[in-house]
């Protein structure tokens, strides 16, 4: 993965799995990353990790359904770091459920 020290990224759903797996990597070869997710104390955890690691992290709280938060994310990392590179958009939630429960209010959640 080359090209990526210094780059400003910002992950949603960072306070988990793939998110946080992926803050953590791209942290680790220098780029900055700006860390969002609607659990607060999760993504202040993992950008006190990556900073004692010697990264830089900041924390939004970003409920990506809002446009608001998400205009937030983009304003944080510009105001932090005076541009924003790349967007990893990772948020998500997997209910399960039958196909044929047709739960399509769970659907449109995802």
């Amino acid at each position: 993965m080359s090209g990526i020290e210094g780059k400003v990224i910002a992950i949603t759903g960072a306070s988990s799995g793939i998110g946080e797996a992926t803050a953590l990597l791209l942290a680790e070869r220098g780029a900055k990353v700006v860390l969002a997710a609607r659990r607060s104390d999760r993504i202040e955890a993992l950008a006190a990790r990556i900073t004692e690691a010697g990264g830089e992290a900041v924390p939004v709280v970003t409920d990506v359904k809002r446009r608001a938060d998400l205009s937030r994310l983009v304003a944080t990392a510009r105001e932090r770091y005076g541009k924003l590179d790349v967007l990893v958009g990772n948020a998500g939630i997997s209910p399960i459920s039958a196909l044929d429960d047709l739960r399509v209010e769970d659907w449109e959640e995802m």
